[in-house]
């Protein structure tokens, strides 16, 4: 089977990398380049009969054993190490079909042995679909398309960028002639096995996703999904499957030229590098698959918010067709049958199916009082802004990267005059992997303290003690970085008025809002909103600064108990990266952060 992390480095004479760089620099800069025509392909969908299936069969048990009416069942996903074996459980546990949808898929340890189970089921006759936002896929992690030339694999790449693949400095280079296309991104994050089970939330495929790095871990959050709730997910899945910006992989690149991008891309790795590939595969290597089995199901209603494939503007006409032009119809499609869309942002008609039985029609209408203004909304974020006008006790965000624009505001300032608690716990400078986008927050974050909004920003560094700086969960930690690693948020949800949770792949900032596409699980659970509750606030009071506004400027607050002390600068970050801050930032523009 494909090996997507190892490589063979030629020899190569002295400065002959100088000159390759110096000669793709110019081709790069002094030509457009084109993508090539779409080619004809074949729509397909997601599994028709998913109760016929082993993992069908499992959550209609596990649903008659809890004795409810409900029809989707949840759990939060506790910790990076059951991230990693929820995923593994589900590609182990598929018999029919397995759909990943992904923003990044990353060429490393942790992934490496995911798509390796993944072809040994595509071996074993499941049908497999990737679809992969092309952003990533230059450099190393091109090896990753390696998967469409995998007999029962078919992979797709989204939003696909002109350019050089051999390096992302030169790709990055070659994309400037089409800006505006380039920074809008497919950001939707699913992984589906049999249109039964599913997971989304804010976790990309990766080493530094899963805890499996020495340094430099994201702490973030999924959540799987069983039953009707599945199939909202895969509708989405579908549409944008289907859609024409999804470009299969051997329309951009053959097997030939990635073979020949692996051997003269990968450099020798030094010892620290090979130190730190060791300790990455040895974090997964053990682990087994998660018991589907034993998963003790939050059943309750719940609705998919999904943006729609054209809030990303298509290439160029001269580029591509229309998708009804070049889809072919399946070869065992009914007469008249049409491809099964999630509309987005309208309430679907799946809606009763995981909304309580008509005898609780009191509770079900009073649901769709509360859905009613998020599902008119045109995209996610706008939706959940909409969900936050109804709060009426408590709010409760976690956004890593938090940039609010006039209509977030608004929308803040509003539950304040309600006298709504407000907090939100973001990223600090120091535990923020986008500098950038940190300072579209600290430009605005005075005005949010003087409204009355509580704000904590993660600590970067962490003492050594176990869970320390981790979301929680009865199942365990959610993720984390211990030791003296780095810690940086990437989870993404809110919990309203203790009854409401929203999981998905979202951050409220206007890139969220305006141009990337996202996707997000809102369940209508009292249990789920607890639990997530605990989780927050247990990482509020032991894991997070409390910035207050005084009269003398910003002071960090440290936990009560903790030795950290408070601070008036940017806490754990270098004197440079302040400087570079304060220099830059104002001349970010907030919808580019």
């Amino acid at each position: 089977m494909p090996n997507f992390t190892q490589a063979h480095t030629p020899s190569r004479q002295p400065g002959y990398g100088l000159r390759a760089l110096l000669c793709a620099t110019l081709l790069a800069l002094s030509a457009c380049g084109s993508l090539p025509p779409l080619p004809p392909r074949t729509a397909s969908t997601a599994l028709s009969t998913p109760q016929e299936t082993d993992l069908g069969r499992m959550v209609q048990s596990q649903r008659k054993a809890a004795n409810t009416a409900y029809v989707s069942g949840f759990t939060l996903l506790g910790g990076a190490q059951a991230a990693f074996t929820s995923r593994l459980a589900l590609v182990h546990a598929a018999t029919k079909t397995l759909d990943l949808q992904y923003y990044a898929i990353h060429a490393d340890a942790s992934t490496a042995r995911l798509l390796e189970a993944v072809v040994q089921a595509a071996q074993r006759g499941v049908r497999v679909r990737v679809l992969l936002d092309d952003f990533h896929g230059a450099g190393k992690n091109a090896q990753v398309m390696r998967l469409a030339f995998v007999p029962g694999i078919e992979m797709r790449m989204f939003n696909p960028l002109t350019g050089p693949r051999g390096s992302t400095v030169l790709r990055a280079l070659s994309t400037l002639t089409d800006f505006q296309r380039t920074q809008q991104r497919m950001h939707n994050k699913l992984f589906i096995a049999d249109n039964s089970v599913g997971i989304t939330g804010g976790r990309n495929l990766g080493d530094a996703y899963f805890d499996a790095l020495d340094s430099d871990n994201f702490i973030d959050l999924d959540i799987m999904a069983a039953g009707a709730s599945v199939r909202q997910l895969s509708a989405s899945f579908d549409r944008y499957w289907n859609d024409s910006r999804a470009y299969p992989v051997s329309a951009l690149i053959s097997e030939q030229e990635l073979l020949r991008l692996r051997a003269h891309t990968s450099a020798p790795k030094n010892e620290s590098e090979l130190v730190q590939d060791a300790i990455a595969a040895s974090k997964t290597a053990q682990l087994a698959p998660m018991d589907l089995q034993s998963i003790d199901w939050i059943w309750a209603p719940a609705l998919v918010l999904a943006d729609a494939p054209g809030k990303i503007p298509p290439p160029p006409e001269d580029d591509i067709a229309s998708s009804m032009e070049t889809l072919e119809t399946p070869a065992d499609a009914k007469p008249g049958e049409d491809i099964p869309h999630l509309l987005s942002m309208r309430l679907p008609s799946s809606l009763n199916a995981a909304s309580p039985r008509p005898s609780n029609s009191a509770n079900q209408q009073a649901l769709r009082n509360v859905l009613m203004p998020v599902v008119e909304q045109d995209n996610v974020v706008s939706g959940l802004l909409a969900l936050i006008d109804q709060a009426t006790t408590d709010v409760l965000i976690v956004s890593p990267y938090f940039v609010p624009g006039d209509d977030m505001k608004q929308a803040f300032a509003r539950a304040r005059a309600r006298h709504v608690r407000l907090r939100i716990l973001t990223n600090s400078l120091a535990s923020n992997d986008a500098p950038l986008a940190h300072a579209g927050y600290a430009r605005h974050r005075k005005e949010l303290l003087q409204q009355g909004i509580e704000l904590f920003e993660l600590r970067s560094l962490q003492d050594g003690k176990a869970d320390t700086g981790t979301l929680r969960s009865t199942a365990g930690t959610i993720t984390g970085s211990q030791g003296g690693s780095r810690a940086m948020l990437h989870s993404k949800m809110l919990v309203l008025d203790h009854k409401l949770t929203v999981v998905g792949s979202m951050n409220l900032d206007m890139r969220s809002q305006l141009q990337n596409t996202e996707i997000a699980l809102l369940i209508a659970s009292r249990q789920l909103a607890q639990e997530a509750t605990d989780n927050i606030e247990a990482s509020l009071r032991e894991a997070a600064w409390l910035v207050e506004d005084t009269p003398s400027g910003l002071v960090w607050r440290a936990p009560q108990g903790s030795d950290w002390g408070d601070r008036t600068t940017e806490p754990d970050a270098s004197v440079p990266l302040r400087l570079m801050i304060h220099i830059i930032g104002p001349f970010a523009p907030d919808h580019l952060l």
